[in-house]
This record gives structure tokens, C-alpha cells and sequence, in this order.
């Protein structure tokens, strides 16, 4: 088993970087975003240039993540993880906070040097109002480069979450390459809804706010073969 995450990451999507492997639905919206893997490795980058670059993290510092699951929870975590940065998700003392839009109050309790806010909106939208204090996550991620050189090693937590996700593969029934329809509200670990999936290199259909009368019509387009319902 690899010894990063990144690494895990970089390992999911070499098969076929193309394919689809993060498929976000919001059933109160009506919004599908598909990402290959390629297109997710390119935030992931983004992101962890920002990190790097812009706020100058040195490996093991926290940064604090206050985000639903979400394909872009899925980039801001693996940004994160490829800059040996520590995810940390209980109020405190940080060097950098990404908080949804809707999650501004609870930000106020966390100390943090750089503030990101997240709409979450459909197409990557920017917010229409950034909240004072904050700078907004996608307008200033865009700006950086699109390829990353992850930090050699492991990341401070990286084998706890690893041998945690890889427990819970097993928990969850997730078999090698399969494609796994999790209900984001049932599963809100991102140990859950996307570590274990991508220690088997399976991609992942990631449903908010899940229409139980869509579910068998969705299994059969994405063509699930694991359903975490």
C-alpha cells in the first residue's frame, strides 16, 4: 500500500486519467458536475500551489476545513494532503481556513492568518459577495499553476487516514476499480466518501440531498456497482 495519500491519489487515476472519477449530484439544485481524474488532479494542484506559493505553508502546519462533502471538498482535502499540510476540522488555531459560504458563524470561533470561502455553486461559480475577511476560494485557486510536485514522504496523519480508510473499504464493501454511489449526507467523512473509495482506485458517484425516487434510475446511468445508500 502506498504511504501517502497523494500517492494514493496519483495511483487511482493512472489507469486511465480520463474517465470519470468524481461525479457530484445536488438533488435540491438539479446540479452534475463530472470530474476526470485529470480534471480533479489539475484542482488538486491549483490548490496545493496556493497553499505553497501564496500562503507559504511549511509540511505539518493545519489548515482547518469546514465543508460538506463536495467535489470541491475533494480538491481543497487532497490539496491539502499533497502539501504534507494537516487537515484539522475542530475549532482552534490555524494558519489557513476554508469554510463554506453557509458556515461563516462557525468560522468565527477558528483564528486563522488566510481565509477561503466557498459558495459550492454549479460550474465553479464565484461568490457573488465575499464575506469580509475572506477571499474567495475559486476566484484566487484559478490563478495558479496547473501541475504539482507533491512533498516527498508521507504527510503528518497520512497513515492513521490511510490505514483508517482501508478498514473502512473493507467495512463498506468497496472492491477494486468499482463505482460507488454514496449518499453524502449518510456518509459525511471524507474518509468514507473518498479516501476508502480511492484505495481502490474505484471513482466515486457523490449524491447531496439524494431523491430516494432517483436512485435506481441513477445506479443504472452511472452504472454503480457499490451503492452506499
Amino acid at each position: 500500500m502506498a504511504d501517502n495519500i497523494a500517492r494514493v491519489f496519483a495511483d487511482a487515476i493512472a489507469s486511465d486519467p480520463t474517465r470519470p472519477l468524481l461525479t457530484w449530484y445536488d438533488d435540491s439544485t438539479g446540479d452534475r458536475t463530472e470530474l476526470s481524474g485529470a480534471t480533479l488532479a489539475n484542482w488538486v494542484s491549483k490548490t496545493a500551489n496556493l497553499l505553497v506559493d501564496e500562503v507559504g505553508l511549511a509540511p505539518g502546519t493545519p489548515a482547518g476545513v469546514l465543508l460538506p462533502p463536495h467535489w470541491q471538498t475533494a480538491a481543497v482535502l487532497l490539496g491539502c494532503w499533497s502539501a504534507k499540510v494537516t487537515v484539522v476540522d475542530t475549532p482552534g488555531a490555524v494558519d489557513v481556513l476554508f469554510a463554506a459560504a453557509d458556515r461563516l458563524d462557525e468560522a468565527q470561533s477558528w483564528s486563522a492568518d488566510e481565509r477561503y470561502a466557498l459558495g459550492l455553486a454549479p460550474l465553479a461559480a464565484p461568490l457573488r459577495q465575499v464575506p469580509p475577511g475572506f477571499a474567495d476560494y475559486v476566484v484566487e485557486v484559478r490563478g495558479h499553476g496547473d501541475h504539482f510536485t507533491p512533498r516527498s514522504g508521507p504527510g503528518p496523519a497520512d497513515a492513521q487516514l490511510l490505514a483508517r480508510a482501508e478498514a473502512r473499504a473493507t467495512e463498506l464493501g468497496i472492491e477494486p476499480g468499482a463505482r460507488v454511489l454514496v449518499d453524502a449526507d449518510r456518509y459525511p467523512d471524507p474518509v468514507d466518501w473518498l479516501l476508502a473509495p480511492l484505495t481502490r482506485a474505484a471513482t466515486i458517484v457523490l449524491c447531496a440531498n439524494l431523491d430516494p425516487a432517483r436512485l435506481a434510475g441513477r445506479q443504472a446511468t452511472e452504472k454503480a456497482t457499490r451503492t452506499l445508500p
